[in-house]
C-alpha cells in the first residue's frame, strides 16, 4: 500500500484476470498505483484470492480490500477502480464508501452485465480494445448515464488496443487529472 504523508483520499485498485496471468503488478495496475499518491489518494493494490469464483469472490475480495483501506487510514473518500476484469469486479461492487470509481479496459460487452455506477465514474475505452471496443462499451455506458443522476465520463484512449502497451503513462495521467476534478 502506498500512503502520502497527507492523505485526502483513499483507493482500491483491482487487476485484470487471474486466470489470465492478471496480477496486482500489472502494468495498468503500477501506473495507477504509483501516480495516485501524489495527489494525496492513499492507494492498495492486491490480489484476488487463488481459486477463481466467476466474480463472486473476486467481489468479496474487493471489499475486504475496501476494509483493509479504511483500517489503516481511517474514513476518506474511496476510488474504487480496476483494469479489465478487475474493472468489471470494480463496476460491480456496491459499497457506500465508494465515492468515485475508475474504470479502465472494462470488458463490458463480453461480461454479465452490471449496474451502472451512482457515483462519479471515468471509463477509460481503448479504441482497438479487442474485447470492448467503443462500440460496444458506448451503449451500455448510454444506458448506465440514462438512469444515473451522476454522469459518466467515458474517454476513448486513441491507438491502444486492450493491453495497452506504450499507453501506461497516458492512462495515469488520465485518471490522475480526472481524479483531481472529482475528489
Amino acid at each position: 500500500m502506498a500512503v502520502p504523508a497527507t492523505v485526502r483520499a483513499g483507493a482500491v485498485v483491482c487487476h485484470p484476470h487471474p486466470q489470465y496471468g492478471g496480477n496486482r503488478f500489472d502494468n495498468v495496475v503500477a501506473a495507477l498505483y504509483g501516480s495516485w499518491p501524489a495527489l494525496g489518494i492513499a492507494t492498495l493494490r492486491f490480489d484476488f484470492r487463488p481459486e477463481f469464483s466467476d466474480g463472486i469472490g473476486e467481489r468479496l475480495d474487493a471489499s475486504a480490500a475496501l476494509d483493509e483501506l479504511e483500517g489503516r487510514v481511517g474514513k476518506v473518500p474511496v476510488v474504487m477502480a480496476g483494469y479489465s476484469f478487475g474493472a468489471w469486479v470494480a463496476a460491480g461492487l456496491t459499497d457506500d464508501r465508494i465515492t468515485a470509481i475508475v474504470l479502465v479496459a472494462p470488458p463490458l460487452a463480453v461480461m454479465p452485465p452490471v449496474p451502472g455506477p451512482s457515483v462519479p465514474t471515468l471509463v477509460l475505452t481503448p479504441e482497438h480494445d479487442q474485447f470492448s471496443p467503443p462500440a460496444g462499451s458506448a451503449p451500455i455506458i448510454a444506458e448506465w448515464n440514462a438512469q444515473s443522476t451522476t454522469p459518466i465520463d467515458h474517454q476513448v484512449v486513441s491507438m491502444a488496443d486492450h493491453f495497452l502497451v506504450g499507453h501506461t503513462a497516458a492512462i495515469a495521467t488520465r485518471t490522475t487529472t480526472w481524479l483531481a476534478d472529482h475528489l
